[in-house]
């Protein structure tokens, strides 16, 4: 509901900064410079969010810095971690979240070539409406690839769209589910109750069997060495697992980020951030959230 978003951003970000900066323990005068995410995402939340970053830079008299959302998960990749090496360029990353689905070309921090995209529902967004038709709540995802964990993946197939080249689809997955389900409950009220860890298992191997599939394809075109996947969805273990034993066939190398790393956060804003300012790539009080940002 994005009236109801923007109202709850509204109302938590004045809070939220302020314990950001007392957790960082930093004076508010240490700030070198504003990030903010210009899109894509829900025009209401968004306006909040530039709104108070042009406020906050101008009463600080510092630079600011306009961030796309989808870019940032993949720079997730540049936060130094001891235990875990950055991808080398040029790597693939597969870009899984509830709002997008991605497989993009990374040739250096700020250069970016689309290769393939999904032409309707995200892959998250199958697993939260999948998770929605069984009764499971939202968000689903985690609910989901727990309950699969204990179902047999191969108690039931879904539909696997045939969309030519690395562009994908997945609305035919939960239109197959959701096929499924009334047919069977007109024999057995009780249907999902009776098999819900093995539809969680068997929907859950069908969507990311599927990005497997287009994942490979695109490294091999690109004839790419390094393959690394972000956002929400790359919290799923079964993709997780997958993403790695392709690398492992193929002998590429795999890059998976911390959990904290995979859905929303902060610290991915502010890595893009960082990188866009060295690169002199600022923004101003003219500059604009966009619910859709151009490629």
């Amino acid at each position: 509901m994005p009236e109801l978003a923007s109202r709850a951003h509204q109302e938590n970000i004045v809070p939220v900064v302020d314990a950001a900066i007392k957790e960082a323990r930093v004076s508010i005068n240490e700030i070198e410079a504003i990030a903010f995410t210009q899109g894509p995402g829900l025009m209401g939340s968004l306006l909040v969010g530039a709104s108070f970053a042009k406020a906050m830079a101008l009463s600080l008299g510092v630079p600011m810095v306009a961030v796309d959302h989808m870019q940032a998960h993949i720079l997730a990749h540049m936060i130094h971690d001891p235990d875990r090496e950055s991808p080398r360029f040029p790597f693939l990353c597969l870009t899984v979240s509830g709002g997008h689905t991605q497989l993009v070309l990374v040739h250096s921090t700020l250069e970016f070539e689309l290769m393939g995209q999904t032409l309707d529902d995200a892959a998250g967004e199958a697993f939260d409406k999948a998770a929605k038709m069984l009764g499971l709540g939202y968000p689903g995802g985690p609910v989901v690839d727990r309950l699969a964990k204990d179902g047999d993946t191969s108690r039931f197939t879904f539909a696997r769209p045939q969309v030519p080249g690395l562009d994908m689809s997945f609305s035919g997955m939960k239109s197959s589910l959701l096929q499924l389900i009334q047919k069977e409950s007109k024999t057995n009220a009780r249907f999902v109750e009776d098999n819900l860890t093995h539809l969680c298992a068997s929907f859950q191997k069908a969507v990311v069997a599927y990005l497997m599939k287009k994942t490979e394809a695109a490294m091999l075109q690109a004839r790419a060495r390094h393959l690394a996947v972000a956002g929400g969805v790359s919290a799923n273990s079964l993709l997780r697992r997958e993403l790695v034993s392709l690398t492992v066939r193929h002998g590429w190398s795999a890059h998976i980020p911390r959990f904290e790393y995979c859905t929303d956060n902060a610290a991915m804003i502010g890595m893009a951030g960082q990188l866009l300012l060295d690169a002199g790539r600022k923004a101003d009080q003219r500059t604009v959230p966009m619910a859709r940002m151009p490629w």
